[in-house]
Formats: structure tokens, sequence, C-alpha cells
């Protein structure tokens, strides 16, 4: 029987929501137990690739942005004057992300909409993140045309997720921690194993570094290119979009 948050058809979209509805209360929490903390450098690592060789003022977009990890960092990094923009379609995320910003007075903005119909004009931003959330939309390769899309010339997508390691070793071990550790999270914080085995279940499916730098090539987009960090256990892939239009 397949996990009750995870399908391939038209249902996708509402499971995914419903399971994010329920985790964002104690998302971060469980983020920090289950990655030993590892998770925050990963996410400073996107950030740091995201805006390498940027001088000035950016215009980013934190699509997928959940209860804000990526947006508030990429404000810290950023230079005076840039204006990030998280987006989600799940509201008691945003809503976290919204008490963040508040006890933080943060500047960045939040928003609900849809990865594969951005409510954003065409050109719109210099940089769009993605943490742990290209794996979870039904049609990657779309989401990656709208990102493409809503980019400025020679902007930048950097994208963060759960990997699929080269060592065959490797893989086994990364398996097993999955599959035994991510119910176990589930259980103890949800009182559902099901939340958290969606992880590993999902990436059966999920093309990881290898598979997401064809389709950012396939998406149009330029120097697709990936990092692997824990043995490959975890992703950044990074691409530009082309200096003058081409069609999507």
């Amino acid at each position: 029987m397949g996990n009750k948050y995870l399908s391939y058809d038209d249902q996708r979209a509402p499971k995914v929501r419903a399971m994010f509805s329920r985790l964002a209360g104690r998302y971060d929490v469980v983020n920090d137990v289950m990655s030993f903390g590892l998770h925050r450098r990963w996410k400073k690592d996107t950030v740091r690739l995201a805006l390498a060789g940027r001088t000035g003022p950016v215009r980013i977009l934190d699509l997928c942005c959940g209860t804000g990890d990526l947006s508030f960092l990429a404000e810290a990094d950023a230079r005076p004057g840039s204006r990030i923009t998280g987006l989600d379609f799940t509201l008691p995320m945003l809503g976290v992300a919204a008490r963040r910003r508040s006890v933080a007075r943060s500047r960045s903005a939040f928003v609900q909409g849809d990865a594969l119909r951005l409510p954003f004009p065409a050109g719109a931003f210099d940089v769009v993140t993605v943490g742990y959330g290209l794996r979870n939309i039904a049609d990657p390769l779309a989401a990656l045309r709208e990102m493409r899309r809503v980019l400025a010339p020679r902007g930048r997508v950097v994208v963060l997720d759960f990997g699929k390691p080269d060592s065959r070793a490797a893989g086994v071990v990364y398996q097993a921690f999955l599959r035994t550790v991510m119910p176990l999270m589930g259980w103890l914080f949800h009182g559902d194993p099901e939340t958290y085995l969606y992880i590993p279940e999902s990436l059966e499916r999920y093309p990881a570094q290898r598979g997401v730098q064809a389709l950012m090539r396939e998406a149009g987009l330029d120097g697709a290119r990936y990092e692997s960090r824990l043995l490959g256990a975890m992703g950044l892939n990074v691409a530009e979009a082309p200096a003058s239009p081409r069609p999507l």
C-alpha cells in the first residue's frame, strides 16, 4: 500500500498540501532533529551559490518557501535594497513564516501561490531558490520552465533537495536511515509515521542531482551543474537563465 500523502495523479498537490499543513507547527524543530542541524549549513550554501557574483541589490524569489528559512538567510546576506519574496501554496507554512517575519522585523514578503503558475511577470527576479520543494511539485520540468520565465537574463536558480549517492554502499546506508528514522520522526512529532516516510518514498521517482541537471537543460537554462553534500545524500543544482530571450 502506498503512502497516503504521495500520488502521481491530479491528487498530488492536494495530498502534499494536506501533509505540509499538518507538519507546519513543528516543521523547523523536526528538521533540526532529523538532520542534526546540518540542513542549516546546506541552506546557507544554497544562498551563497545563489548570490555569488552579485554586487548590487537583487530581486529574490524563494519558491516553495515553507517557513521562510531561505528567505531570511537571503535577506541577511543580500546587498541593501534587495527584495525577497517567499511563495508557498500551504497557508499554515506561510503562517509560521509570517510569525517569524514579525519577530525578526524582517522585510521579506510572503505570498500564497502555485509553483506551476507563478503570479509574476517575465523577468521579475534575479535569483530563484528552491529548498526541498522541487521533489514535491507534480511536474518538475514545468516548474523549472516557470522559474526560467520569471528570471531576468542571466538570473540564477538554485535547487536544494535530497539526493541519491553515487556509491551503492552509501545509498544502502542512506535508504536504511531514511526508512528507519523518518517514520520514527513522523510518529514522535505528529503521531503519523507516513508524514516523514513520505521522504524516501518520494525519492523513488525523483531524478535527484543528475536528473535535475538534465531537466534544467531541457527547460532552457544554461550552465546546469550540481554539487553534492554528505556523500550525495543532498544535492545542490544550479543554472542560469539565457543572456538573451529564447523560446520557452
